[in-house]
């Protein structure tokens, strides 16, 4: 079994390589789950639903979210009410958010939920979301505290990063079969997203750090930064804030207590020997995934750094 840590968009993408190289049984992604937030008294897990409705072909793969030729009548409705917009929910994405509040309100776990859903979509693989206690990521900024949907999408990352608080996380603890499929995966691949809040805030729930320094398995990463800056979103401002250099090296800092090895652009080709001097094995490819065949080819090498 290979286990996939992941975010949002990258994730998504990478995901759409590695099921084309890897029967979907054999996969399990355990998704960031700090970015899930209450819309409208809605329950929305954004990093959950992109990586589902990508497998299944149905993401609006120009914003990289949400349902493609979606449209926004409820949006529209609650407007005129006076709710905020900010955060835009088309009207088949929301029927997801409603099934999903619905039962979760019927006393199912997250976990339980993720995987009605994924069943609904067509998927084999595995998602198990990394907790089923609520851990919320908030950036502290000059203006004050910010869930990280806030600062992302309300505030367009605009203000500076001066701390990262997963909120919750000492209540929390994995969902169940977090920690076991970690233990029993013969490679754990952390997917190019955002090493501090999405990335970061799974290897901030109890336990699961833990199991990475033990796993028998290889653990192999691909940065997200290309040429000193993300491919999408705000890891540059996450990073420096939180004292990280925005680069490959960087992002192995963030895994150098339990990361094997690290695949990285042809870009970044020359920061090899600083990986290294890590104790980290680092292997250049392109890692821009374009389309379906560079999507694949990105899997097929992180597969190879396994071995």
């Amino acid at each position: 079994m290979i286990v996939v840590l992941a975010g949002g968009v990258g994730a998504a993408r990478f995901l759409q390589g590695l099921v084309q190289v890897v029967p979907q049984e054999q996969i399990t992604v355990i998704a960031n789950t700090g970015d899930d937030y209450d819309f409208y008294g809605l329950h929305v897990s954004p990093d959950i639903d992109i990586i589902m409705y990508t497998l299944a072909g149905i993401v609006d793969e120009h914003n990289g979210w949400g349902i493609r030729n979606d449209t926004y009548n409820t949006m529209q409705q609650l407007t005129s009410y006076g709710y905020e917009d900010w955060f835009l929910l088309g009207d088949r994405d929301l029927a997801t958010h409603i099934h999903r509040t619905n039962l979760l309100w019927q006393g199912k776990m997250l976990s339980e939920v993720t995987d009605i859903l994924r069943c609904h979509f067509g998927l084999k693989l595995r998602i198990l979301p990394m907790s089923d206690q609520s851990i919320a990521t908030h950036i502290q900024t000059p203006a004050g505290l910010l869930h990280f949907e806030e600062y992302l999408v309300k505030y367009r990352s605009a203000d500076e990063v001066q701390d990262v608080i997963f909120v919750g996380v000492d209540k929390a603890k994995p969902a169940l079969g977090v920690l076991d499929a970690l233990k029993q995966a013969k490679a754990i691949l952390i997917a190019p997203s955002n090493p501090i809040v999405s990335i970061g805030t799974i290897l901030s729930v109890p336990g699961i750090q833990d199991v990475l320094h033990q796993a028998s398995g290889k653990v192999v990463a691909v940065s997200p930064i290309v040429g000193g800056a993300p491919i999408k979103g705000p890891a540059d401002k996450l990073m420096r804030g939180m004292g990280h250099e925005v680069s490959a090296v960087g992002v192995a800092h963030c895994y150098r207590e339990f990361l094997d090895a690290m695949v990285i652009d042809v870009q970044d080709a020359h920061l090899i020997k600083q990986i290294e001097a890590l104790g980290i094995a680092a292997v250049v490819t392109n890692t821009i995934m374009r389309d379906d065949v560079t999507k694949a080819n990105l899997a097929r090498t992180v597969l190879q750094a396994v071995s």
